[in-house]
């Protein structure tokens, strides 16, 4: 086998192109003589009247994205239904930037295509070999199969917050750097709503097969709501990577961690996790990490008391069966519901149990969801959404990409004061814009005291927690949730990571502090780059010193 580097022109400008010339291996699209397209493809064939049989090619497909490895790298396969065919593969043209020599095909995929895209992949065909001949003749058919991306795969899995309730109005438009792998299996340009569950194949999401054709086509009619945060997420994240993004959505409304639950995943389609791990195989089996907001349903009774080991077991078998012991798993915290039904303590455990997880698992990270609008009693609206998937992208930014991205600020310590005042530290906290010596503001950004630049935010000169005063969600209760009428101004400390609490006398014993309590409360506090603190409590009061 040859390898020829050539040049394509794609437009009006050369771009670097990968030609590999394939003598005796056999590749032809599923098509017939004459026709000239194929769906998501774009097609070149000999216009003949003689009908053939083609081979079929099942990947790759328009707008998939491959999962690069930890080399910035990916294996592409070339999957072939070739069976009674009457030609076979002359050439493949793999066009692109930086594709490098290094690029070959062997064993039935190209080896080693660095990440990026988009790639044109052009597939010349020869006819069947003819007697008294070594090779077929070029049957004059091409076909070429455009864009394709090696990037990064985030899994959007949870319930109904993250399958995206937001209104379809000013939603995030889509990015040429985001496809998603949709819930029917194809591959498309990402773009809300991301989650069709009627168009799954797996009974779990879409019901009974016998009606879903007619439920399928009177959504796609009338649907009104359906924005979420993973298209924000994308977008953002790929517009300052430049790593194109695919996300494979696997979400569904209402639904508890026992129906996640990863023991049912020999049930396949029946499940949640079985569906969700098929989807991922489709995908190609490897993702980046895991995007997943849940707990709403947890938030009562029993199900509250096991959600912190049910969470932390989900995580590690999601782990586990994906081969990935690293994977990183980012989250939402639940944030307000509004319902007159007496369920704060289930839902103030559950939150505080999402807090906590991060110091006790690795890899992980939680943003608040607290601060924002709702478009009905429980779903945070559109506006909402696309400010949660920055906040999950500039926690990927920092852990992932090496750069300053951000931190979710978090309750680290209390201590009071003589003058009745507590004074609670916070861990995480992004400061941004920091003042230059000669007083003007510099474009830089600090997270936990280390300078980089920012994305673009403009933080009107703000640093560190805001607002400076009257900043809303804190109190003061006994052990039954009573609130007692302590705390009379809260405001930011000087070093902008401390918020003190004054108090209108002493503390009783038994007390405890809280930062949201309840199921609606209305929370205030974020930083530089608007990651909002999380809801934690109750923190004893008894033997702060």
């Amino acid at each position: 086998m040859r390898v020829l580097i050539a040049k394509a022109r794609l437009a009006t400008r050369l771009i670097p192109a990968l030609s590999l010339l394939l003598a005796s291996t056999p590749w032809v699209m599923g098509q017939t003589a004459g026709s000239t397209a194929i769906p998501g493809s774009t097609a070149k064939v000999d216009q003949t009247s003689e009908t053939k049989k083609l081979i079929t090619v099942k990947e790759p497909v328009a707008m998939q994205v491959y999962q690069r490895n930890d080399e910035n790298f990916a294996d592409i396969p070339i999957v072939l239904d070739k069976e009674g065919a009457s030609e076979t593969l002359g050439s493949v043209h793999l066009s692109g930037r930086k594709l490098s020599s290094e690029v070959v095909y062997r064993d039935g995929k190209l080896l080693k295509v660095p990440t990026g895209g988009p790639y044109v992949l052009t597939l010349n065909f020869n006819n069947a070999k003819e007697e008294g001949r070594s090779y077929g003749r070029p049957s004059g058919r091409s076909l070429t199969i455009e864009p394709i991306y090696v990037g990064d795969l985030w899994v959007l899995a949870g319930q109904s917050n993250m399958e995206g309730v937001g209104n379809l109005t000013d939603v995030t438009p889509p990015s040429d750097r985001v496809s998603a792998l949709g819930m029917d299996g194809k591959w498309v340009k990402a773009e809300e709503p991301l989650h069709w569950l009627v168009d799954s194949p797996d009974p779990v999401h879409s019901g009974d097969p016998a009606d879903r054709a007619s439920r399928s086509e009177a959504q796609h009619a009338t649907r009104t709501k359906g924005a979420g945060l993973g298209l924000p997420f994308a977008s953002y994240l790929a517009s300052k990577t430049g790593v194109p993004i695919g996300l494979v959505p696997t979400a569904h409304g209402g639904t508890s961690m026992a129906q996640w639950d990863p023991a049912k995943k020999g049930e396949g389609g029946n499940s949640l996790y079985g569906s969700m791990l098929r989807q991922i195989k489709l995908a190609g089996g490897k993702v980046r990490g895991i995007l997943w907001y849940q707990g709403e349903s947890d938030a009562m009774g029993e199900a509250a008391k096991v959600y912190p080991k049910v969470f932390t077991d989900f995580i590690a078998a999601v782990r586990n069966d994906l081969g990935q012991p690293e994977l990183p798993f980012y989250f939402v915290q639940i944030g307000r519901f509004i319902v007159g039904a007496d369920l704060n303590k289930g839902w103030n455990a559950v939150q505080d149990a999402q807090r906590q997880l991060v110091d006790k698992v690795l890899n992980t990270a939680v943003v608040a969801s607290v601060d924002l609008e709702l478009d009905d009693l429980i779903h945070v609206g559109t506006s909402g959404q696309k400010r949660l998937g920055k906040r999950l992208a500039l926690i990927a930014l920092r852990e992932l990409f090496n750069d300053v991205g951000a931190t979710t600020p978090t309750f680290d310590s209390i201590r009071k004061r003589a003058d009745h005042t507590l004074v609670l530290k916070f861990k995480g906290v992004n400061h941004g814009p920091v003042p230059s010596v000669n007083g003007a503001q510099s474009t830089r950004t600090m997270v936990n005291g280390s300078s980089a630049a920012p994305f673009g935010f403009n933080n009107s000169g703000f640093q560190g927690l805001q607002p400076s005063k009257h900043i809303a969600g804190f109190s003061i209760r006994k052990e039954d949730g009573t609130e007692l009428p302590l705390i009379f101004d809260a405001s930011v400390g000087k070093s902008r990571d401390t918020v003190e609490l004054k108090l209108v006398g002493d503390v009783p014993a038994g007390a405890s502090l809280w930062y949201g309590y309840g199921l609606n409360p209305y929370c205030n506090l974020t930083d530089a780059l608007d990651m909002a603190v999380p809801v934690f409590g109750p923190i004893p009061l008894d033997h702060i010193e």
